[in-house]
């Protein structure tokens, strides 16, 4: 059997001396993508990083691709996850095409430059993010929605088999939201890759993912399919305010009473 692209037993998250996520028994299979949801400071982005191999557990054991994740090098960790955090920061001056090359690293020897295949990549990339033709831009004259584009780009580029997105939809215009969310889709879809991504709508990660984690901020987290967990009951009960659902279809709504 293939192992899961991300296995977490009975994972203890802690910060600042609370549990946030008491013992988590969680996988993720090729294909399949995961919405995070909860309130603010429950806990989603410190699980994303601690499930990205990125901050120690407090308890149980995380596996990536099978292997412990604790065990494995960042190169060889790159090549397995890629993960997108909040902010983005750019301490030394690069262009456009130079900071999407990035996304290639963790695919070269120590003295390997990039081939002119790795060029191809990081184009191909751009464009998925309607950033082509800013090739030779510095990235510091971008803005944040651009910059935020850049660094999906990056990810794209490093062609992992599973992504861990924090708040991919930040600093991004509707139009570029359901552009990245439909990018993602279709690497599930056709290349097979698990994405898990912390959203801030119910309705997209209904629209858009197959299962979601609900965090409670005192421990508890819910896990299940999207139809299950995503419902105008479970939603007031997780932001402790009355959501009415709307059904369209297949699709839902979930707008606050």
């Amino acid at each position: 059997m293939t192992a899961p692209l991300l296995e977490a037993r009975r994972l203890r998250v802690d910060i600042g001396g609370t549990t946030l996520v008491a013992a988590l028994d969680f996988a993720i299979a090729a294909g399949e993508r995961v919405a995070i949801l909860g309130r603010n400071g429950a806990g989603k982005s410190t699980l994303l990083t601690t499930l990205a191999g990125l901050r120690r557990p407090a308890a149980g054991s995380l596996l990536l691709g099978g292997s412990d994740a604790a065990a494995l090098s960042p190169r060889q960790a790159a090549l397995r996850r890629a993960w997108l955090g909040q902010f983005q920061s750019d301490p030394f001056g690069s262009t456009v095409l130079e900071t999407a090359l990035t996304g290639r690293h963790p695919h070269l020897g120590r003295w390997d430059w990039e081939s002119r295949r790795d060029a191809e990549l990081a184009r191909g990339a751009l464009d998925a993010v309607g950033l082509a033709g800013l090739e030779a831009r510095p990235v510091h004259t971008l803005s944040g929605g651009e910059r935020q584009r850049l660094a999906i780009a990056t990810l794209l580029t490093q062609a992992s088999p599973l992504y861990l997105l924090d708040e991919p939809l930040s600093h991004l215009d509707l139009n570029h939201q359901m552009a990245v969310l439909e990018l993602f889709a279709g690497a599930a879809r056709d290349c097979g890759a698990g994405v898990i991504m912390v959203l801030h709508d119910p309705a997209l990660a209904h629209r858009y993912c197959d299962r979601a984690l609900l965090l409670q901020g005192d421990g508890r987290v819910e896990a299940g399919a999207v139809d299950a967990l995503l419902t105008a009951e479970r939603l007031s009960g997780l932001y402790g305010h009355a959501v009415r659902q709307i059904d369209d279809g297949d699709r839902r709504h979930f707008v606050p009473e």
